[in-house]
């Protein structure tokens, strides 16, 4: 099957990686934006939690789009209790006319505790899996009113819905879930759970063949599902410039933004994959001392060409075919900003990759 597309809307830039902010939002700028990627060719776009709430910008794209996919990328979890979260994609998915994909993570300790002031009561992995059951849960009494579908996990527990809350059943009732991941139990538990995995940009080309599809296709084969029924979305990291000179300051931009990933312990089990674990370490060190600006210089060209697509305009399209075929289902395409305002060369980009 060719490739789908998908795109980012308010994804954060060079500037918001190195810690010096991010830009305002509008209802206009929404509107328009998601009327842009339509215009495109894009498949579907999603929405961050990067600054900002991720659900309610799909609500604006849903008004002002006719056939994106609109999806969360990704919600965090456990901030919001299994009803919010399922309340708000129920009402996305009728607003939007059966569009919308709920996608979820979990973050990390840290910054459930102390960004979101948010418990952290277990081990993520068997939370989650109980966040998703008593979704799907939700989802079928709400479907269903008369014969509500409680759930009682450890974590969880769903076992009352009078008629008065109850939203009611909508046209396009199944909701999918994708989790974003790129480490194996979570991976597993897309394959047998959920309709798909939004892959972390973390997870270089190699360790998702090696490590992640893998796991995938255990947990299919535990619920006696086809692996290919389950969707994997992969969002590489792009390196993309007019010619070899400028492509050089891509790189330098890039390497950025793979510091401030590669920085955080969570993601280091794809840097001790691949032997890079001494990098990871002392990335750590620099960020808690908030040297941001040191860090790029710790990931190598080596390291680089193993996370992203680097590739000057004119080969930008056939060189992200060749990576990502036979790995992804969807490739989601977070352009830099100087190439994503140009429309012409989006767009053969696009029809290029679904070709």
């Amino acid at each position: 099957m060719p490739l789908k597309v998908e795109t980012v809307m308010m994804g954060p830039d060079t500037q918001q990686y190195a810690g010096k902010g991010q830009n305002a939002l509008t209802i206009e700028s929404i509107a328009a934006a998601a009327a842009r990627v339509e215009a495109l060719g894009f498949d579907g776009t999603t929405a961050p939690e990067a600054g900002h709430d991720p659900f309610l910008p799909l609500a604006i794209a849903a008004e002002h789009s006719e056939h994106l996919s609109l999806g969360t990328n990704v919600a965090i979890a456990f901030p919001r209790s299994p009803m919010v979260t399922a309340q708000t994609a129920w009402d996305l998915q009728q607003l939007s006319r059966g569009r919308f994909n709920l996608g979820l993570g979990t973050q990390v300790k840290g910054h459930n505790e102390r960004r979101y002031a948010t418990p952290w009561t277990s081990a993520p992995g068997p939370r989650l899996r109980d966040y998703v059951l008593c979704l799907r849960s939700m989802f079928a009494s709400f479907q269903d009113p008369k014969h509500p579908t409680y759930f009682e996990g450890e974590h969880y527990s769903f076992t009352m819905l009078p008629p008065f809350f109850n939203p009611g059943p909508i046209e396009h009732q199944h909701v999918p879930i994708y989790l974003g991941a790129f480490k194996t139990y979570m991976a597993r538990m897309a394959g047998e759970l959920c309709d798909g995995i939004r892959l972390h940009p973390i997870s270089t080309f190699s360790h998702t063949q090696k490590v992640v599809l893998p796991a995938i296709a255990e947990g299919a084969a535990k619920a006696g599902r086809d692996p290919a029924q389950v969707s994997v979305i992969g969002a590489p990291f792009i390196a993309v410039a007019d010619d070899e000179q400028g492509l050089r300051k891509a790189m330098d931009a890039l390497k950025q933004q793979i510091a401030f990933y590669a920085s955080t312990r969570t993601y280091h089990s794809v840097l001790e994959f691949h032997g890079w674990q001494d990098t990871g370490v002392e990335l750590h060190k620099l960020s808690v001392e908030g040297k941001w600006a040191q860090m790029p210089a710790l990931i190598s060209d080596e390291m680089l060409d193993e996370w992203a697509v680097v590739a000057t305009r004119d080969e930008f399209a056939s060189k992200t075919k060749q990576r990502c075929e036979g790995i992804f289902d969807t490739v989601l395409l977070d352009l830099p900003a100087a190439f994503r305002t140009d429309d012409d060369w989006v767009a053969e980009t696009v029809s290029l990759l679904k070709s």
